[in-house]
């Protein structure tokens, strides 16, 4: 069992940026892939950024490319999504959520969820 806490969300400025983290515990942090998916009203969940399990491997939703960042810390069971040039359409409730072995960005291959941090962009 893993359990996931997101934390960092807030209402920020367009152009702006914010810093959410999701800390991880219970079973070994670093055994997972990790995601970041989001959820905006009225829209299906998608996926944002994936990162596999020493981080050497990242994947980016091309709406995201080149504003947002994950990365992890292992040792600190954390996981982290940079995000800059923040627009109006990246508002939405940001979850993390821990996969398998391998870097994916398939939903139903997640297995642990967080409860997400809501993140809102001013216009």
């Amino acid at each position: 069992q893993v359990q996931l806490v997101e934390s960092g969300g807030g209402l920020v400025q367009a152009g702006g940026s914010l810093k959410v983290s999701c800390a991880a515990s219970g079973r070994t942090f670093s055994a997972y892939a990790m995601g970041w998916f989001r959820r905006a009203p009225g829209k299906e969940r998608e996926i944002v950024a994936a990162i596999s399990r020493t981080g050497g491997d990242t994947y980016y939703a091309d709406s995201v490319k080149g504003r947002f960042t994950i990365s992890r810390d292992n040792a600190k069971n954390t996981l982290y999504l940079q995000m800059n040039s923040l627009k109006p359409e990246d508002t939405a409730l940001y979850y993390c959520a821990a996969g398998g072995t391998v870097i994916t960005t398939n939903p139903w291959q997640y297995i642990y969820w967080g409860q997400g941090t809501q993140v809102t962009v001013s216009s």
